[in-house]
């Protein structure tokens, strides 16, 4: 998703990879990652804490606890804010139950709620904080900032009469400044490429809606394409609408993307898996301490595609509801996930919210596909380093590129409906194995990113060029707009302007892809505002000619087909 007053996603923290640079991700611009990490694999609409055992035990530790912290206040050497003590003892005490419960402070909590609602109040921008200055990255298309006249490229200094720059400022500052109640005023004062004065905008704000369907378009005449970037309040809504959609328009097979999908409301991935899946098929379960947090979600209801090859494309940044949605498809032989090892996230988290406004996220249950599976990868308590580094570990295994890196335990063993083995105990492996493509990835292009330079070169491209493009279907741009030789090397001048020492053989090795990502970010400037839910169907149609896993998976279908009607039956994964 990208809207709203956020940054994108990232997921996990690994080095920066195809599809996190392809999307924007860590390289790019900060990312708003708190919500979204923290998010997945909620469980909502659970039974509230209860119980009857006895609080004895709890009532010791707390009346010990209470003293120590009031011999803190009463006769540290120095003066102490223990409500930062408080924080921090909990967050210690968390690390000895699981890599996913945790605590968050109300201001953090309140962000992380707002990345799964269906929308905020707000101003309607994406912005970037570059240089200790807040960038627009684009207005949203119908919101109240493109209506005033903000314009990509523009940098916010005053919000009001208060400054909006300088080392110390974080998007929870500017969060705060620009989202205020529906219909009250903000004066923004704006300082624009090539212009000297500043120049002063008011804008009303209004209810912005957040998106999680990345894009759905037809790929040719039977071929769709949807992408899920969270399993959010609206995602099944926005889900039907985009399937509902191509179907209309001839789809008879379908791509699904849930790379780097952290996961989000178990409820909504279970009723898009209720799409595909036929019958009263069990969809997932779960597994707490007691009966309290034991479910059984079957599949309900009739589907709008239960038959049709499928392809659902994961990686290792597809996490917890992105788990159950492909554990699910995988189990019942309904489609052939390709990709890469998923993130391996089966714990389910239940939100409580705290009475100063912070929120507990308390692991209640585990999660397991309609096989059996425990798709949690293995954690030691205490020893979140080891559990974080996991994917650092992958790489330097070489499971990204080779598929017999892939380490799956023979005692976790089990079988899908049509008898092919499948694995526990550590995410989701594909049946299909796709490595990650490298041979772009370059320290250079890394500084690029770092530096901004490929998003400030887009957007200058689009201002200075934007009466044109908006003349253009996007058909006739995707034929005839090239980032040309002369254009590449204004693009290196500016590079080297902003310390990025040129290295040819680098450059040489990623410029297909800048030309690439150059061409899609303009795309979605100028064509956002024709898409509906918030969707990037051009950057992502842009961005496909070179996505060596999305090329890839266009070619299984007929291995889908086969999966499908039950005469496809090697054991996952496929090595190719």
């Amino acid at each position: 998703m990208e809207s709203g007053e956020s940054f994108n996603k990232d997921t996990t923290g690994q080095k920066p990879t195809r599809s996190e640079i392809q999307n924007s991700k860590a390289t790019v611009r900060l990312p708003m990652l708190l919500g979204i990490t923290l998010a997945g694999g909620m469980l909502i609409g659970a039974t509230f804490f209860g119980g009857s055992k006895s609080l004895n035990t709890i009532g010791r530790g707390y009346t010990k606890y209470r003293e120590i912290l009031q011999l803190i206040e009463n006769n540290y050497v120095d003066t102490v804010n223990t409500d930062e003590l408080v924080d921090f003892s909990i967050e210690k005490m968390l690390e000895k139950l699981d890599p996913h419960t945790a605590y968050m402070n109300p201001q953090d909590a309140v962000a992380a709620r707002s990345q799964l609602e269906g929308g905020f109040d707000g101003i309607g921008v994406e912005f970037n904080i570059f240089k200790d200055t807040v960038y627009v990255v684009t207005p949203l298309a119908g919101g109240p900032s493109e209506t005033a006249g903000i314009l990509s490229g523009d940098k916010i200094i005053k919000v009001d009469d208060t400054p909006l720059a300088g080392k110390k400022i974080e998007n929870s500052a500017v969060f705060k400044a620009l989202r205020g109640k529906r219909g009250t005023d903000v004066k923004l004062t704006i300082l624009r490429k090539n212009e000297k004065e500043p120049k002063v905008f008011t804008i009303t704000r209004d209810r912005i809606p957040t998106y999680s369907v990345d894009a759905a378009y037809m790929i040719d005449n039977k071929t769709g394409y949807i992408k899920v970037n969270r399993f959010s309040e609206t995602t099944y809504d926005e889900f039907k609408t985009a399937l509902t959609a191509l179907k209309g328009q001839g789809m008879t097979q379908l791509l699904m993307d849930l790379r780097n999908n952290p996961g989000g409301y178990m409820d909504r991935a279970t009723s898009i898996a209720d799409e595909f899946i036929a019958g009263n098929k069990l969809l997932v379960y779960t597994d707490g301490k007691d009966n309290r947090y034991d479910r059984q979600t079957f599949a309900r209801i009739a589907g709008q595609f239960e038959e049709g090859p499928m392809i659902v494309l994961v990686d290792e940044g597809s996490a917890s509801a992105s788990e159950i949605v492909a554990g699910a498809l995988q189990d019942h032989d309904r489609a052939l996930i390709a990709g890469r090892r998923s993130f391996g996230k089966g714990l389910v988290q239940m939100p409580v919210t705290l009475s100063d406004g912070s929120e507990l996220r308390l692991t209640i249950s585990r999660y397991y596909t309609p096989s059996g599976r425990s798709i949690q990868k293995p954690y030691v308590p205490g020893h979140e380093g080891d559990y974080e580094k996991d994917l650092e570990q992958r790489s330097k295994r070489g499971e990204y590129y080779i598929a017999d890196s892939i380490k799956n335990d023979p005692k976790l063993k089990f079988k899908t409906d049509g008898g092919r083995v499948v694995y526990g105990g550590g995410g989701i492996t594909p049946d299909y194995f796709i490595p990650r493509d490298s041979t772009w990835q370059t320290s250079y292009l890394v500084q690029l990113y770092s530096k901004n330079i490929i998003r400030e070169f887009a957007m200058e491209y689009t201002n200075e060029n934007r009466k044109k493009l908006e003349k253009l279907p996007f058909t006739e741009f995707d034929r005839t707009v090239t980032i040309n030789d002369e254009q590449m090397n204004k693009l290196i001048k500016d590079a080297t302007d902003e310390g990025v020492k040129f290295n040819e053989k680098e450059y040489n090795r990623s410029k297909n892809y800048i030309r690439t990502q150059i061409k899609a970010l303009v795309a979605r400037t100028i064509y956002q505002k024709n898409n509906k839910g918030g969707q990037n169907n051009e950057f992502f149609r842009v961005i496909g000619e070179s996505d060596d896993t999305y090329q890839k998976a266009l070619k299984l279908f007929d291995r889908a087909d086969k999966l499908e009607h039950g005469m496809f039956t090697y054991n996952a994964p496929e090595k190719k």
